[in-house]
């Protein structure tokens, strides 16, 4: 009878064992669940270049991670934004209070001086249909150009970018060969 005493003792603390390695599990995956979600949910965010837009600096089908939490971007720094429910990505070339004009001559001009980009190997041309220059911006609103300029959706087309539009500033680039 001891025997059989002892046998069920050690099944029951082997059952014991089990339950609490279980539970351990499950606490670990909750906060690993959490963790990542705190990051990519909140902090930082991921997204793929769909196009070509941003050539030759970023390709279609790049892997863009994003800060999440810069809602002001500087000139020249590479944001992603929401217009009208569809993603893009673009560079800023102008911010609040600034006046911006695209000239026949597809120069880009920011408070009257033409802006010499060295990094941009295209013109910027004007889309004609559009927005009408010289464009005054308010505080809260960005003028996003793509590095590609010949036929890219950006501020030339549906206008300036709002504030609360703009999703994060991109901080890094994965090569889609690297994958």
């Amino acid at each position: 009878m001891a025997e059989k005493d002892r046998e069920a003792v050690e099944t029951a603390r082997r059952r014991k064992a089990w339950r609490k390695e279980i539970q351990s599990f499950f606490f670990r995956l909750s906060f690993m669940i959490l963790l990542f979600w705190i990051l990519f949910g909140v902090i930082f965010g991921l997204r793929p270049m769909p196009n070509e837009d941003m050539s030759p600096r970023i390709s279609a089908r790049d892997l863009m991670l994003f800060y999440r939490l810069d809602k002001k971007p500087g000139n020249n720094e590479v944001v992603v934004f929401k217009k009208d429910d569809q993603w893009y990505t673009g560079r800023v070339v102008a911010r609040g209070g600034d006046s911006v004009e695209i000239t026949e001559d597809s120069e880009l001009k920011v408070n009257g001086s033409i802006v010499i980009e060295n990094d941009i190997y295209y013109k910027t041309p004007r889309y004609d249909d559009y927005v009408s220059y010289p464009l005054t911006l308010a505080d809260d609103e960005y003028f996003i150009l793509c590095d590609y300029r010949e036929g890219a959706k950006d501020s030339r087309y549906f206008g300036p970018v709002c504030e609360n539009e703009i999703k994060g500033k991109v901080i890094t680039v994965i090569r889609r060969s690297g994958l």
